[in-house]
């Protein structure tokens, strides 16, 4: 990547970064910090875990894509571990993501492999991404059912996410099999303020979307276990990140249930999904542990303890995939 795109992508990520420290207590900061003690660190620890799971999945779809031993020594994974943090940190900063994560991983990976081979992989792994917290979300529904009293309201509330997730992946395993770009553009071309720019681009750009499309196609329809594969990878880390609520109510509850914290972890992370807006859900994930952790039976100062915790380690590894950013070395 230019190195002026690399500038812009780290200035306008580390202008969100100052604005969200900034929001912060900083004396009430310090004081959890202390309370959590050395969990605090396992939790930041954990991440570096976790995103091995992410930059896997990703590479999976990479290689799947070509099957030349060159081609494939271009990308390694630990240069793609970097890119992989670096892209969720902008997808952290930015509302949706759609100023950081996904354009700053086509750019660096299209001088590797071409524009549209890093186009497809993106979209790929953006779309498997999505796809694992939809069955996440569904599969904790029944661990719900098994693990807790569900009255009318909670069985209702119950039945209308279930009913959505399910319509989510019947719309994902559609466009597995059949493409999503040209989809995806057909539907931009008729949104007020970009039709303008989308028509144009999508005639443009036809063979392209179609190639991409192809792409997308053949790791489901020609690669079933590498599709599973991804799929696996990315549910497992879901589930995995629910250690981090785990090692943080440690500190409150020494008994707590990590089966509580996979509940707490799908609940926010769907509750926070919805404001996908805000950059770093600012509000919508605070929101979303005080109601899980409330509504396990916890009290609401450990749901607060549990969202600053988290709020803060985000920050760190935003900060840390900026920096990334201009530690990257450029591929002359």
């Amino acid at each position: 990547m230019k190195k002026k795109f690399q500038n812009i992508f780290f200035l306008f990520g580390l202008a969100v970064l100052i604005i969200m420290v900034t929001q912060l207590d900083f004396a009430d900061v310090w004081h959890n910090l202390q309370h959590a003690g050395y969990w605090f660190f396992a939790v930041v620890a954990l991440w570096a875990f976790l995103y091995m799971f992410n930059t896997a999945a990703w590479l999976t779809i990479i290689r799947s894509q070509t099957n030349d031993p060159t081609e494939r020594k271009k990308i390694t994974f630990s240069w793609l571990y970097k890119v992989t943090v670096s892209g969720f940190a902008l997808n952290y900063a930015t509302p949706g993501g759609l100023m950081g994560g996904e354009p700053y991983r086509i750019m660096e990976l299209t001088p590797r492999i071409g524009a549209e081979r890093a186009t497809s992989s993106v979209v790929l792994y953006a779309m498997t991404h999505i796809f694992s917290h939809f069955w996440f979300w569904l599969l904790s529904i029944f661990l719900y059912v098994l693990t807790q009293p569900v009255n009318l309201f909670m069985g209702s509330m119950l039945t209308l996410t279930g009913a959505f997730c399910l319509s989510a992946i019947w719309f994902f395993l559609s466009g597995y099999k059949k493409g999503l770009a040209v989809r995806v553009m057909n539907l931009v071309r008729h949104l007020p303020f970009v039709k303008k720019w989308a028509g144009p681009f999508v005639a443009g750009h036809k063979t392209q979307l179609d190639t991409i499309d192809q792409q997308i196609a053949a790791l489901h329809n020609q690669n079933p276990r590498t599709f599973l594969t991804v799929v696996l990878l990315e549910l497992s880390c879901r589930i995995f990140s629910a250690l981090e609520v785990f090692f943080i109510l440690l500190v409150l509850l020494p008994s707590v249930n990590y089966l509580d914290c996979i509940l707490i972890i799908a609940f926010t992370t769907l509750f926070a999904n919805m404001l996908f807006f805000m950059p770093l859900q600012l509000g919508g994930r605070e929101g979303g542990f005080l109601m899980s952790v409330t509504g396990l039976g916890l009290t609401t100062s450990a749901g607060i303890f549990v969202a600053l915790l988290v709020r803060i380690r985000e920050l760190v590894w935003t900060a840390i995939g900026l920096l990334l950013i201009k530690l990257e070395k450029r591929k002359d």
